[in-house]
């Protein structure tokens, strides 16, 4: 018998009379394989272009020199006259948005004179424009336009002047605006200051030039490699992309174990032509070969449907990512879904990987049957229920090696052994489950004979009878039910966690910022006069001004930012860590050079109170000793604050990122509210109330979750699905025993209970398993895994409404799939199934 006659009679035909079995298995296999793509192809593009990526917009360079605050325009005098041949090309940068509303688009001055970025288009401007500018393809402008833009707190008219070639689309910069640089001095209010300066070195080594630099330059200006920020934002969202990837695998494992359980099944039931087939001359190979063609089948039909799905699902996901990232990391315009020859192999690969090793046990199962055994009805079972007793030992080493991986440290800023413990823990709960089905099955008996009825009691006994098939459906759906409710707990105890969080910084009654759009490493200003006359108003007991500034520390993108510190903490309530002495840390903080920084920048760093941070600022390296490490919740890049004063003894634009106003007692909310509004006048201010912007952030932070949710339900409904094809194929197989049933006088309804029985003790399993091994999972999320990778310091908190919800969803969900298999059975020939050989 060759292995193609056997592969068409084993497997091709049996699939072809079940189709509705055979296309949710494939389905399952797709859905896992689009949602890892989805999730690779959305965080790519939602990453894939930075702020920084513009550092290209002026030309090829090779090196950029930056500070914080701003580079003295002085020194680009100083550097032209350097007896090299570098070419400089400086540079501003900001966000500016049309009439003050829609995305943030990068605004870029630049030496218009020295540089030819037109690439012939002329240069010459109608006598008429105002405030000429060029624009990216993408905005859909034309010369000759006008268009208002809004930069911090001013909305200005500008003229287009031209459209920026579409040869620099690649880069990202089809929606960039780009003006001269004097005229970004004049509208940022950054006159006598550049952002940067790009500059591209002689024929020879870049580090020398670099190093030959760095002696010419005040120790405040740093000279980094170009695309240094790029890489130092790809850094900082490594842990954020790697999370989100292992959360998109777990819809993955559970397609596997559907595969498993359809493999496993597949050998069940077909014992008896093994048998035949190997009294006939088959070889073991021949048979093992035979089920992993059929999972093969699985894995590259699903995967090629998966990458469909994956192409759809990532337009989806990209725009959740985006928004993630651009509200805790970095200012980033998504590019382009672009799935690569790689992409469409990664996918078929992971696809086919997964499937022949879920099918690799079943198979190898399969090749082992001996021809006189293969006729034994039920021997399959029984050694299944021989086996769980001893993988039991095997399932309690896991689980106490998932206790000692989580007590490792990260691994490169990694939380390697977190993720290893995940795994064991699900591994050892996923090989206890035979264990657990018989306890379940043999205490519940007598409470669900009299709860349920003698329909719920056969099916228990049935789920009892099919030990196998059973195990692998419940770790199926246990997997899936246990990571909807660990990231609902960890998502739970993150937001009460916020929510108290905000109760003590939150205490201002009015806070104000410019209208431009703000982003974690955006911190656009307001004019000081608006603070100045704010607090001459009668009914203000305070204003507290804060300004921030990005900056890079050790290879990674931070804050540096000062504020009024004893006004904030007279009135707001800033917790640090336990055992640190709030009032003594601030009242010292006021005093001189010193520093408290958030905990992830702590974290990250692994800074302790009493350490120094040397930060480049006015000329020279500044030593900051911290005084101590407080909570925050804001951005994951971490903070470095020290009071306003010091802030502007080394930086002194007294403009403002951020105002809180406090008001007196027993003023009129509404009175003082109009006076602000009057202070504002013409400029693109907003003022928010307190409450206001507590449901704002609580809106963002929902917001910035809902990929999380969207990958749990994935995962779920690839699971539910399983049930529906396992429990198809129950009643494929025990036809015999229903039609048994029916003889012996069960009516059609009573078949349909027992079903729906299996399906809803399933579910109720299921969910108990889960629901304990997802509190365990929580843990490890809140206590390791985000401790590692973000720095963050959550508390526990149970979110009881919302996994009930879920868990509510999801029964009733296993309950429902089981309707068609219902169906089906109450359709079964009773004559017809018994005289079944």
């Amino acid at each position: 018998m060759t292995g193609w006659l056997l592969f068409v009679r084993l497997i091709l035909r049996p699939m072809r009379r079940e189709p509705i079995r055979t296309a949710l298995t494939i389905f399952a296999v797709a859905l896992g394989v689009g949602v890892v793509i989805a999730i690779d192809l959305a965080g790519r593009a939602a990453a894939g272009s930075f702020h920084s990526s513009l550092e290209t917009l002026a030309g090829s360079s090779d090196l950029s020199i930056s500070a914080t605050g701003g580079v003295d325009e002085q020194l680009l005098g100083h550097l032209v006259q350097l007896p090299y041949a570098f070419e400089f090309s400086p540079r501003m940068e900001d966000f500016a948005s049309i009439n003050g509303r829609g995305e943030a688009l990068p605004f870029i001055g630049i030496d218009l004179i020295g540089q030819e970025i037109l690439r012939g288009e002329s240069r010459s401007l109608p006598v008429t424009a105002v405030n000429p500018v060029w624009v990216g393809s993408r905005l859909g402008l034309h010369k000759g336009d006008s268009v208002r833009l809004l930069i911090n707190d001013s909305i200005q008219a500008y003229t287009v002047a031209g459209v920026l070639p579409d040869a620099k689309n690649d880069l990202g910069e089809n929606n960039a605006i780009v003006t001269d640089i004097g005229l970004a001095q004049l509208v940022t209010g950054k006159q006598g200051k550049l952002d940067a300066i790009d500059v591209s070195v002689p024929t020879g080594s870049v580090k020398s030039w670099r190093e030959l630099l760095e002696r010419e330059l005040p120790p405040s200006v740093t000279v980094e490699p170009q695309g240094a920020r790029t890489e130092e934002n790809q850094k900082m969202l490594a842990a954020f992309r790697w999370n989100l990837r292992v959360l998109s695998y777990i819809a993955l494992v559970v397609g596997a174990f559907l595969i498993y359980n359809t493999i496993s099944i597949s050998v069940v039931r077909r014992r008896n032509e093994i048998g035949i087939v190997r009294a006939l001359g088959a070889t073991r190979a021949m048979v093992a070969n035979a089920f992993l063609a059929e999972a093969m089948f699985f894995g590259v039909t699903g995967s090629l449907l998966g990458l469909v799905l994956g192409r759809l699902m990532a337009i989806g996901a990209v725009r959740l990512i985006g928004s993630t990232v651009e509200s805790l990391y970095v200012s980033s315009n998504p590019a382009p879904i672009q799935m690569s020859p790689a992409t469409r192999l990664e996918g078929l690969a992971i696809g086919l990987f997964v499937s022949l090793l879920a099918a690799l046990a079943p198979s190898l199962e399969a090749s082992h049957v001996a021809p006189i055994e293969a006729m034994a009805r039920g021997r399959e079972e029984y050694m299944g229920r021989n086996r769980s007793r001893k993988l039991g030992v095997l399932g309690i080493a896991f689980l106490a090696a998932a206790a000692v991986s989580a007590q490792l440290p990260p691994v490169a800023r990694q939380p390697i052994f977190g993720y290893v413990a995940v795994i064991l823990l699900i591994a050892g709960t996923s090989v206890l489950i035979p264990n657990a089905v018989i306890f379940f099955a043999a205490r519940a008996s007598s409470t669900v004979r009299v709860l349920l009825g003698v329909e719920a009691l056969l099916a228990l006994r049935g789920l009892r009878a099919s030990l196998n098939r059973t195990s692998v459906l419940t770790a199926a759906l246990t997997t899936a039910v246990a990571m909807t409710a660990s990231v609902g707990i960890m998502v739970g105890s993150f937001r009460e966690t916020v929510w108290l969080w905000m109760d003590n910084q939150l205490k201002a009654d009015l806070y104000l910022r410019p209208a431009g759009s703000a982003a974690a490493d955006r911190h656009p200003t307001m004019s000081a006069d608006i603070a100045d006359r704010i607090e001459k108003l009668p009914g203000i007991a305070t204003v507290d001004r804060f300004r921030a500034y990005p900056i890079s520390y050790e290879g990674l993108p931070a804050t540096f930012a000062g504020g009024e510190t004893l006004k904030h903490e007279a009135n707001a309530r800033t917790r640090f860590l336990p055992g640190e002495n709030r009032d003594a840390i601030l009242r010292t903080l006021a005093t001189g050079d010193y520093a408290i920084v958030s905990e992830p920048f702590a974290n990250k760093h692994h800074i302790r109170p009493g350490d120094r941070l040397h930060i480049p600022l006015a000329g020279a390296v500044r030593d900051f000793r911290v005084l101590g490490i407080y909570y925050d919740y804001s951005t994951e890049r971490g903070y470095v604050i020290v009071d306003r004063r010091t802030l502007l003894k080394y930086l002194p634009d007294r403009a403002v990122s951020n105002l809180a106003v406090y008001l007196k007692p027993n003023v009129d909310a509404g009175q003082i509210r109009r006076e602000v509004d009057d202070i504002i006048g013409g400029r693109a201010v907003l003022v928010f109330s307190n409450a206001t912007l507590r449901r704002g952030a609580i809106e963002l932070f929902d917001r910035t979750f809902r990929i999380t949710y969207a990958l749990e339900a994935v995962a779920v409904v690839v699971a539910v699905m399983g049930i529906a094809g396992a429990l198809l194929a129950v009643v494929i197989d025990r036809r015999r025993d229903f039609g048994l049933l029916r003889f012996l006088g069960a009516a059609q309804p009573q078949v349909r209970g027992i079903i729906l029985a299996e399906a809803g003790l399933l579910g109720l399993l299921s969910n108990l398993i889960g629901l304990l091994l997802g509190t365990l999972l929580s843990l490890i999320l809140i206590f390791v895994i985000n401790k590692q990778s973000f720095g963050w310091t959550i508390q526990f908190h149970w979110p009881v409404a919302l996994l009930l919800l879920a868990l509510t969803g999801i029964y009733l969900a296993t309950v429902l799939a089981g309707l068609y298999p219902a169906r089906t059975a109450m359709r079964l020939n009773p004559i017809e199934v018994v005289h079944e050989a």
